[in-house]
């Protein structure tokens, strides 16, 4: 006597009989991780959640999650793909580097001396993946992996903004809104769009305390699918020690940096 369970009304059989709502929160994203990673990504939403046998909205929700973590980027126009960090872990599993970003991150640190990050853009913020302390420096950052930063504050941020079509730029900001961190954050449209001009002429954004007092950060975005930017890296330091001039300085060696790692993302 067959004693599976019937499908009950909203699931599907896929896979060997297992139904669309069946498996743990973990499995599902496991599953969504094995269909965004198979041959001839990226991969529609529609083609994600029919080769992981997952609902829309568990998908799409698990999809969120994963790109704002660097497992998963989005490719524009419901596409998917691989993330950073998911190609790290595949490198270490293979006993490769991992994916050669940390080399150049680490390049980049051990060119300007002070510390490096790289976010990834998440809906209205970004979110650090990857993070190095300065190993020249008296202090630490308390920015950490994981953590989840403004875009109007930010020096990733700003550039990410630059780099999007203004209206987006401008809807994206009205729904976060502009709120004070510093006394030197730009809290007004009119303020934040004239400065996001002045990072399209020169290529690269600054937070000087806008984010937090005494910190003072050079950032730059990696473009991704058709020149969108999917992040950026930032170069952090402390106003006592490095001045407005001198961390512009870091800017050829931080765009550099940027261009290496646009193939990695």
């Amino acid at each position: 006597m067959d004693e599976r369970p019937e499908t009950t009304e909203g699931e599907s059989t896929a896979r060997g009989g297992r139904t669309s709502t069946a498996g743990t929160a973990l499995e599902k994203s496991m599953r969504i991780l094995e269909a965004v990673a198979a041959p001839g990504g990226p991969h529609r939403l529609t083609d994600v959640m029919a080769a992981a046998a997952v609902p829309k909205s568990s998908t799409f929700r698990i999809l969120a999650s994963l790109i704002e973590q660097g497992f998963v980027r989005s490719e524009g126009e419901s596409r998917y793909g691989v993330g950073p960090r998911l190609r790290g872990l595949s490198a270490l599993v293979s006993g490769g580097e991992p994916a050669s970003i940390e080399q150049i991150l680490r390049e980049l640190r051990e060119a300007t001396g002070q510390a490096v990050h790289l976010a990834l853009h998440s809906g209205e913020t970004i979110t650090y993946i990857r993070k190095l302390e300065s190993e020249r420096q008296p202090f630490q950052t308390a920015s950490r992996i994981g953590m989840r930063m403004p875009l109007h504050t930010t020096a990733i941020g700003k550039s990410i903004l630059a780099g999007l079509p203004a209206a987006e730029a401008r809807e994206l900001v009205a729904a976060a809104g502009l709120p004070r961190r510093t006394p030197h954050t730009l809290t007004t449209w009119q303020d934040l769009e004239a400065e996001l001009e002045r990072v399209r002429e020169r290529g690269f954004a600054l937070d000087d305390e806008e984010n937090e007092a005494t910190i003072r950060c050079i950032g730059a975005a990696i473009p991704g699918a058709g020149g969108r930017p999917i992040g950026g890296v930032s170069i952090t330091t402390v106003t006592f020690l490095v001045s407005r001039t001198e961390i512009e300085a870091y800017a050829p060696a931080l765009l550099a940096a940027t261009r290496a790692l646009t193939p990695l993302l």
